[in-house]
Parts: structure tokens; C-alpha cells; sequence
């Protein structure tokens, strides 16, 4: 009897080794495929060049945005320079003034601005030897006020203004009459000067001074039809 019961624990005994031993074998196979699964998910990461240059890519796009944001933000706060200094207006209605005018911007580097009849003149119109042809009526009407045709202009920022004009029975067109009440030239220096075969400039920019009624007019100086660049610097290097 206690050899058959020693026989049985011996059985039992071997079978719990053998399980335990299977467990113990199982546990170790599980976790060795664990181990391996996590170490296949990193390595397909670090071998899938795509997803890796998507990444590298997402990210110095995002770098990239972030300077051009910069950029744009420090262009748009900057704020916009001031008009320059001088300006030339003008009306010329032969085309002489307008030579004139452009001698003078050239020296001084400034703007020009030419006023237009909204209604063009004519050979006709300026025939003074006509006391009806158009010219001469409006010369002849002091509250005559010919219509500017040319788009307005903005004078900020202008401190100096040449002016000019030819000399239509020895005084200033009436247009330049018109342009001269349709601004304020407070704070700007404004120097008349026109052109004429013979004829000083008389009366003309005085009249132009009190129709403004604003700005600081110096005396004006008159040209001819063959005013030279050299005669043209004089003057104005003679006004500082």
C-alpha cells in the first residue's frame, strides 16, 4: 500500500514539474513575442523613408511659414514715406511754358503737374488779334474762371511750388486763376514764372498771390521761347 502511494505522489509530482515547466515556457514565449512586436512597429517607423521625410518636410514648412509671417508682418507696420519736396505746375497751351517747366524739374528733381483746359484751346481761341476769339474775352473779364480739365492733384507734402504760365495780354491766364483758389498752400513756398515773346510778367503773380489768399509768394521771374538751361539754373540758384 505505501509503495503504490508512493508510486502516486511521484506521478503527480512529475506532472506538476512538467506543467509548471510549460507555463513557465509559454510566459516566456509570450513575452518574447511582445518584445518583438514593439521592436517590428520601430523598426518599420525608422525604415519607412515617406513618413519620415513627411514628418522632416511638415516641420520646416512649418518653420518656413513662421519667417514669412515675419516678414510680411514687418513690411506692412513699416509706414509709407512722405511725398518729395517740390513741384511744378504748370499750363501751357503752345507747348513754350511746358519746355520751361520740365528744365526746371529737371534741375530741382521735382514732381510736375500740368493744368489742362477742360476744353482744349484752339489756334482760334488764341488769336489776339480777334477781340471775340475766347482768350481774349476771358482776358478781358477779370472774374473769368476757365474750367481745369486735368484730374486734381494732393499737395501734401510739397513745400516748394514753381508755377507757371505764359503771359496772355500782360497778365496770367484765367485758369490759372481757377487753380490757385481750388488748393491751399499753407506752409508752401510758391514761385511764379511764365513765358512770353516780349511781354514782363507784370501784375501776374501778385494776382495769383491775393486769388490764393494762402501760402508764402516770392516775386516771379519771366522767360522766352529759347530760355536756356544754364539761364533757368541761375534763377532758381539765385532764389536760396
Amino acid at each position: 500500500m505505501k509503495k503504490k502511494i508512493s508510486v502516486l505522489a511521484a506521478v503527480l509530482l512529475a506532472f506538476g514539474l512538467a506543467a509548471c515547466g510549460n507555463n513557465a515556457a509559454q510566459a516566456t514565449n509570450d513575452t518574447t513575442q511582445t518584445i518583438q512586436a514593439e521592436s517590428a512597429k520601430e523598426t518599420d517607423t525608422s525604415n519607412n523613408p515617406e513618413e519620415t521625410q513627411q514628418a522632416v518636410t511638415k516641420e520646416a514648412a512649418s518653420n518656413t511659414n513662421d519667417e514669412i509671417v515675419g516678414d510680411i508682418s514687418s513690411e506692412v507696420t513699416e509706414s509709407p514715406e512722405e511725398n518729395g519736396g517740390t513741384l511744378v505746375v504748370y499750363f501751357s497751351a503752345t507747348g513754350t511754358t511746358k519746355g520751361v517747366a520740365e528744365e526746371i524739374a529737371g534741375i530741382t528733381g521735382a514732381d510736375t503737374y500740368e493744368i489742362k483746359a477742360a476744353q482744349e484751346y484752339t489756334d482760334a481761341d488764341l488769336n489776339w488779334n480777334d477781340s471775340s476769339s475766347r482768350s481774349t474775352k476771358e482776358q478781358n473779364d477779370s472774374s473769368a474762371r476757365s474750367e481745369i480739365g486735368s484730374d486734381a492733384i494732393s499737395l501734401d507734402g510739397y513745400t516748394t511750388i514753381y508755377i507757371g504760365y505764359p503771359i496772355w495780354w500782360g497778365e496770367e491766364p484765367r485758369i490759372m486763376d481757377t487753380f490757385v483758389e481750388s488748393y491751399s498752400f499753407d506752409g508752401i513756398t510758391m514761385i511764379p514764372f511764365c513765358t512770353s515773346s516780349s511781354s514782363g510778367i507784370g501784375r501776374s503773380g501778385q494776382n495769383l498771390a491775393d486769388n490764393a489768399g494762402t501760402g508764402t509768394w516770392l516775386d516771379g521771374m519771366r522767360f522766352g521761347a529759347g530760355a536756356s538751361e544754364d539761364e533757368i539754373r541761375s534763377w532758381i540758384e539765385g532764389l536760396q
